[in-house]
Parts: structure tokens; C-alpha cells; sequence
């Protein structure tokens, strides 16, 4: 007899924290990791991180598939999945990890870190005075489910921060803009330009050589979203240049970064493992369980996606 099973895959993630997680939000879940998955037709939910190639095709019966993070650009775009409801997690643990690397990352350049990190390795006392944060004007890319807290925290804590996404938004204390002409006042306005862009059609490559020469000599640049929404070698070129002065990376084209990659030698950036925001099981198990739930119920899941925005 057929069974309601879900397929977990992730090559990062734990397994058997989602197992505990989910079993208490739904007993009667069979939870099934790949490769021991059973007979394939028992699959009706899969809970993944970027699975390899023909992954989906094994699943005749798959109704619902939940992406472990934020952005879905990787299961959009595949040609073994049939069309199906798609899901992403949005819960409050990954918000806030985001949330905190970007004002890691922010304020790390508002305080200057950068040149006391120099001068600690050439062992010289180098003072730079302060700014006020409301000197500081940030511009944070993208204002969803992830950027939207982002700009918001960093405007409760005094910086002067405007916002650029698809549609208006009205965040307390973020300036918002929208457009092709809003996104160039807002490249060329702020000296700290942070991208949380969902990687859609649109989106791919947004950000290139043109973008990068309307920015502020010295710019710095910030890019927990994809590493896709970036032309890579215009960026290396700028951070070569100093028309980007600093840059703090946690996302690039090619993951992992490769040995060699030249960003890997430039002494202005900083590289993070694509770890800016990871998904807490026993916070998000709730959401993942109530969409399994409502797919029962025949309803639509939570955080469900439009495959043709791409989030």
C-alpha cells in the first residue's frame, strides 16, 4: 500500500535534526533520506537543497517540493521536475541570521574594521575617527522576505538607509525606490551597497560594469543574495580598480569558490561560505509541516512560489 512520504536531500544540512523536527509536528510523516528512499512512488513531498541533476524525475507522485533556504533559482530552472507546488522556507530563525550578518557586514565598514585590520597585521596604532551612522548611507537591494528586517534594523540603529526592490515598499525609515532609474540614484547615493536580490530572469547579471561605475568611488559592497545577480570578472576588475573599495562576499558564481578563483588574493574582500542565513530545523519544522497539511487539504502550502517570478 502507498505511503505519504517526504525525500529529504541536502549535502549541508542535518538530517536527522529535520527528522526529529518534523516527527514532532507530523507522527504519521514518513521521512524517507536519499538515497534510502524506498519505493520511489510512496514520495509525495520533498524537503532539499540544491539536489543533483535527474533527482525529481525518480518521483512520480510528488506534489509539493520545500527548498531549505530563501531562494528557489535552482529548482525553478530544472528539467526533471514536472509541474509542481513549490515552497520556501521563510521562518523567523533565518531572518534573523541574515539580518545579523548584514549588520555585521555593514557596520564593519561604518567603523572602519577594515583598516585597523590592516594595521594590526603591519603592527601600527592607526586612528580613524568615528562617524556619526546617520553620515552612513546604506542601500540595501532587494526588500522581501529578507531584506525588508535587513534595511529596517539597520534604520533603527541610525544609519541612512533607502531601499530598491520590484514593487514599493513602506518600511519606517528606509527610503524606497524601484526601477531601472531608482536603482541607479540609489547605486550612485550610498557608499554602502548591499544586495539580498532574489536570482530571477530579471535579476541574473543585474549588477555588472555599468552598475558598478555609477557607484561612489570607493564603494563598499556587500552580496549575501546569489552569486549569479553579479557579473563576477566586472566586480574583480572594480575591487582591482577601487572603484569598489571593500567587499564582503558570501555568495559567488561557482560554489564552492574554487582554489585559484582571483578573489581568493584580493586583500579588500572578505569571503563568508555561503553561511549568511541557514535554515534552524526545530524553528522552521513548523512551517514545513503546515504545508504539508494544507497540500492534504488540497490548499495551497505556505510561502508557496511563482515559478514564473522565480520567488
Amino acid at each position: 500500500m502507498s505511503r505519504d512520504a517526504l525525500v529529504f536531500y541536502s549535502a549541508v544540512d542535518d538530517a536527522a535534526a529535520w527528522r526529529e523536527a518534523l516527527a514532532a509536528e507530523l507522527p504519521d510523516l514518513d521521512f524517507r533520506v536519499d538515497p534510502a528512499v524506498g519505493d520511489p512512488a510512496d514520495i509525495r513531498y520533498a524537503l532539499c537543497w540544491n539536489p543533483p541533476k535527474g533527482f525529481f524525475s525518480r518521483f512520480p507522485n510528488l506534489k509539493l517540493v520545500t527548498n531549505l533556504g530563501a531562494g528557489v533559482d535552482a529548482l525553478v530552472r530544472r528539467d526533471d521536475l514536472a509541474p509542481v507546488t513549490f515552497s520556501r522556507l521563510s521562518d523567523p530563525g533565518m531572518v534573523q541570521m541574515m539580518t545579523s550578518y548584514v549588520v555585521f557586514a555593514v557596520t564593519r565598514y561604518a567603523r572602519d574594521i577594515p583598516v585597523f585590520e590592516r594595521a594590526k597585521r603591519r603592527g601600527e596604532w592607526d586612528y580613524v575617527h568615528p562617524r556619526a551612522l546617520s553620515e552612513v548611507k546604506v542601500a540595501v537591494l532587494g526588500l522581501g522576505e529578507l531584506g525588508g528586517p535587513a534595511a529596517r534594523t539597520l534604520a533603527a540603529m541610525g544609519f541612512t538607509v533607502t531601499g530598491w526592490s520590484r514593487s514599493p515598499k513602506d518600511i519606517p525609515g528606509v527610503a524606497s525606490e524601484t526601477g531601472r532609474e531608482g536603482l541607479e540614484r540609489v547605486l550612485a547615493g550610498n557608499e554602502i551597497i548591499v544586495s539580498l536580490i532574489p536570482l530571477t530572469p530579471e535579476s541574473r547579471g543585474l549588477l555588472g560594469a555599468r552598475e558598478f561605475a555609477l557607484m561612489q568611488k570607493g564603494t563598499k559592497f556587500v552580496n549575501a543574495s546569489r552569486g549569479a545577480v553579479v557579473d563576477e570578472a566586472a566586480m574583480i576588475e572594480a575591487l582591482r580598480s577601487g572603484q569598489i573599495g571593500e567587499a564582503t562576499l558570501d555568495v559567488f558564481e561557482t560554489e564552492p569558490l574554487p582554489k585559484g578563483h582571483p578573489l581568493w588574493s584580493l586583500e579588500n574582500v572578505l569571503i563568508t561560505p555561503h553561511m549568511a542565513s541557514i535554515t534552524v530545523p526545530k524553528q522552521a519544522a513548523r512551517d514545513v509541516a503546515e504545508s504539508i497539511r494544507r497540500v492534504r487539504q488540497g490548499l495551497p502550502p505556505l510561502h508557496e512560489v511563482d515559478p514564473a517570478r522565480g520567488y
